[in-house]
Formats: C-alpha cells, structure tokens, sequence
C-alpha cells in the first residue's frame, strides 16, 4: 500500500474512533469513583438492538394509549402499558397506570409485584417495600420478593433495620436465591456468592447466572460501590437467558436492563 494511503487512512481511523474513546473513558459520577480500568462498564447491548427494543416499546406505547382512549375502563390496557412505561424508563407514568389497575379491580393489587419494582425505580421506597410486603402475603415462597423489599426498605430505613427484618422463608428456593438472601443479609459477599455458583456449576445455568450476576450487583450498588455494580449488571444484561425468543425477553432482564441504564446515567429517583 502507498505510503501516504496508509498514512491518510490511519489519520482518518483515528479521527472516527478519537470521540468513542473520549466517551469511553469519562468518569462515572455518583457516590464513588470507580476504581482504575472501572470508569465505564462495557455497554451490554448493540447500540442496533437497543435502538430497536426501544422503539417497539414506543410503538407499543401509542397503541395502548388508543386502547385507553377507547375503552379507559381496560384494566389489561394499563398492565401493558404500565410495562412498557417501565421498560422505557418513564418510572412515575408506569406507577400511575398499575395504580390505575388497582382503582379498577382491587383484586389486583396483593399480587403486584411489578408495582413494587416500579415504586423503587421511581424513589418511592417505602410504598415499594409495602407492596412487596402485600405480595409476600398472596405468595410466601417467593423469595426473589423478599430480595426486593429488603432493597426497599434499605433505601426507606437503613441497611441495618432492613436486615433485622428480613422476611422468612422456610422452603428452598431456586438456585441461587438462598445464597442471594444471605448475601443481603451480610452473611455473604458478592464474590463470595459467585464463587459458590461456580462451585456448584452454576455458570452453566444461563438463568442462575443472570440472577447471580444482577443481584450481586444491585448489593455492590446498595453499598456505595457503583463500578462493580455497572460491570456486573452489564454482563447480566449482555449474557444470554432463558426465556428470550422473538417475541420479546424475559420481564426480569427488562427490569435489569432498566436498572443499569438507570445507574449508569444516575437518573434513579433519590430516596425519600
């Protein structure tokens, strides 16, 4: 190749990736800086694939807001609206339509348990920790439940309180729920729990390892250390899970998406 080529096409590379790189290395900002080699988590996502899971949640948006507009008494409108609300991280409006399910069959509110994910997102962490509270009442077993109002009564209380009054689970749950809850309860580290699932063979189990992963980091978070918490949930979003066709993926690795978008740009509500 010509010399000058080469030298020209070098010159333009290097123009082309000079802002990436200046982005990829801006500081995060929050209650800590990330250690060295920790200021920006690898993005999980294709920028081609966010693009397009956010647009059809906008273009399913619009189509149950006519759904609303023509029927407002569709308490289903609203659940799946209420989701996509979520997903597009506009946290106060899905709280407003789960609430509005509410208004509409009571019946719904003891099992809904996405109301309480969309009260922390949206910093109302003590109506959070209640509604998990309600759920923990319509299904005791779940202890996934308890992970997220322990999360919220956190925020609401203090770490501490929030431990001594954990909620009691007396059966197994999936792997690795019972090493998670003692993680939360400060009987375990996050290395610690993902040391044991891969003692256990864990790393094989796609779902086990997007639970470990996701909640291993939303401890690192809940503890002030937020660049292991962003890499974590990184690779929790970007790995593979069970569930995921064409039509769409599981609500949980939605939440966890949300989640790291939410950190990563530090737009969570404060506590209250």
């Amino acid at each position: 190749m010509n010399k000058m080529i080469f030298l020209r096409l070098t010159l333009l590379v290097g123009a082309l990736l000079a802002p990436l790189a200046g982005r990829a290395q801006a500081p995060l900002t929050g209650r800590e800086h990330a250690p060295a080699g920790r200021e920006r988590a690898p993005e999980p996502l294709p920028a081609e694939e966010r693009a397009r899971l956010l647009a059809g949640f906008a273009t399913d948006l619009k189509k149950w807001d006519a759904a609303i507009a023509a029927d407002p008494s569709g308490v289903e409108a609203y659940s799946r609206r209420g989701d996509c609300q979520l997903f597009l991280g506009r946290f106060p409006e899905a709280v407003a339509d789960f609430e509005k399910m509410i208004a509409l069959d009571p019946a719904q509110d003891a099992p809904h348990w996405r109301l309480g994910i969309a009260y922390y997102f949206a910093g109302q962490f003590a109506k959070s920790a209640k509604q998990f509270e309600k759920y923990h009442s319509y299904d005791g077993g779940d202890r996934e439940n308890g992970v997220w109002r322990f999360l919220a009564q956190a925020r609401s209380d203090g770490i501490e309180k929030a431990r001594g009054e954990m909620l009691v689970y007396a059966h197994f749950d999936r792997e690795p729920f019972p090493s998670l809850y003692e993680m939360f309860a400060g009987k375990m580290t996050p290395d610690e729990v993902l040391a044991e699932m891969k003692r256990k063979g864990l790393e094989s189990d796609e779902n086990a390892l997007f639970f470990g992963r996701y909640y291993a980091g939303l401890d690192e978070e809940l503890l002030g250390r937020h660049g292991r918490a962003l890499e974590l949930l990184s690779q929790a979003v970007a790995g593979p899970v069970k569930g995921a066709t064409a039509a769409g993926l599981p609500y949980m690795w939605q939440v966890a998406r949300v989640h790291f978008d939410a950190l990563r740009a530090e737009k969570m509500t404060k506590p209250e």
